[in-house]
Order: C-alpha cells, then sequence, then structure tokens
C-alpha cells in the first residue's frame, strides 16, 4: 500500500536526509513528515524565509522495524519522554500523535514531577488531530519516493 507524506520546510527536499542535531524531539532523530497536508503547512510556516510543503510517496516495506502509536497512550508518554531525554531506539520508522509546544510543555511538567500522569492525560485532549512520522534509518528514507512541492 503507497501513503502520501508531507514534509514542510523552507526548501525543497528532492532527497530526504536524517537529520541529526542537539535538538531532541518526539521519536528521536530522523526525517519528519506528516500525512495531514494541513499540518504541514503549519509546519512551513514557522520556517524563516519560504514556506513550502514536499509531497512523498511512501512505499511500503514489510522488513523494516516500525513502531506505530495510534493515539496518545502510557506507552507513547513514556517513548516521547526517553526520546526527549535523548534515549536512542532500534525503529527504522515511527509513527503517531505528536506533542506540540503546548503539549510538550505538560510533559516537562509531568516529567519534572509539577504535575501528576492523571493531570498531563487530562490537559492533553486535543482540539484537532495531529500526526508525525520519522524515518529513521537510511532504509527507511529509501521508502519515499518525491512527488513534488507546493510554495505557500
Amino acid at each position: 500500500m503507497n501513503n502520501i507524506v508531507y514534509h514542510g520546510s523552507n526548501v525543497v527536499v528532492a532527497q530526504p536526509k536524517i537529520l541529526i542535531n542537539g535538538h531532541y524531539k518526539d521519536f528521536g532523530f530522523g526525517f519528519y513528515c506528516t500525512n495531514i497536508e494541513k499540518q504541514a503547512k503549519r509546519w512551513a510556516l514557522t520556517k524563516r524565509g519560504a514556506s513550502i510543503v514536499n509531497k512523498y510517496t511512501c512505499l511500503q516495506n514489510k522488513e523494516l522495524n516500525i513502531c506505530a502509536f495510534h493515539e496518545m497512550t502510557e506507552d507513547w508518554l513514556q517513548f516521547v519522554v526517553d526520546c526527549r531525554r535523548g534515549k536512542e531506539h532500534n525503529y527504522d520508522i515511527v509513527e503517531g500523535p505528536m506533542a506540540d509546544d503546548q503539549i510538550w510543555d505538560y510533559v516537562e511538567d509531568y516529567m519534572s514531577g509539577s504535575i501528576s500522569k492523571a493531570a498531563f492525560w487530562e490537559l492533553v485532549k486535543f482540539k484537532y488531530p495531529t500526526h508525525q512520522i520519522v524515518f529513521c534509518t537510511e532504509d527507511a528514507i529509501k521508502t519515499l519516493h518525491f512527488e513534488g512541492s507546493t510554495v505557500l
């Protein structure tokens, strides 16, 4: 099955690359996309300079090690906390809800003990759906085929 995914940026990204920098993200280092075009547009609009949405077809590869969170769960929360703290994982692809800036504030409050786990779950009820999929390895990147880009 082929899936369409989007990447919001300030440049055309015809050849995706795994970015490793000092900033830990929800699912670790990698190339982040979403299956929600509107969300990719929001990501693109946060960049300096141009706002560009890149579109890819993602081909299924059953040999890849994939972790999929279909909703925010205890396991999702622990995975995000671990990745944000720099703990590495061995997945080729990780997919699931996104801890946006507001949600991340609640994750930090939970990690520091400022709020309980029950309070965290009450605070993170989404007003709109989010989705992210990170391609963490070169084998995962090879499943992406560039379809084009749109300048916003």
